[in-house]
């Protein structure tokens, strides 16, 4: 991938600091780790968005079931599950 762009970005010249001498140390360029963050944190970001999309699916799912009529209380899955721990002992 060429490089087309500059990012240009303001830090603590602490952080700054730190980050130059983490990377030398392990003999990699700024920019390159830098770049593998943006794409790390890109991605945590698309998953977070896909969860929420699913849990939100999900929830609606659900939703629609107790306004149908179909789902159950609280009680109901308690009482269940109960059955079913007994059962397995």
């Amino acid at each position: 991938m060429s490089k087309q762009s500059v990012f240009t970005m303001k830090l603590e010249p602490e952080l700054r600091a730190e980050f130059i001498a983490a990377t030398e140390s392990i003999h990699r360029p700024a920019s390159q780790v830098v770049r593998e963050l943006m794409r790390e944190f890109i991605e945590r970001q698309k998953k977070a968005r896909e969860y929420d999309e699913f849990l939100e699916e999900k929830v609606t799912a659900a939703r629609n079931s107790i306004h149908s009529g179909e789902g159950k209380n609280n009680d109901e899955v308690e009482a269940q599950f109960a059955a079913m721990r007994n059962k397995q002992l």
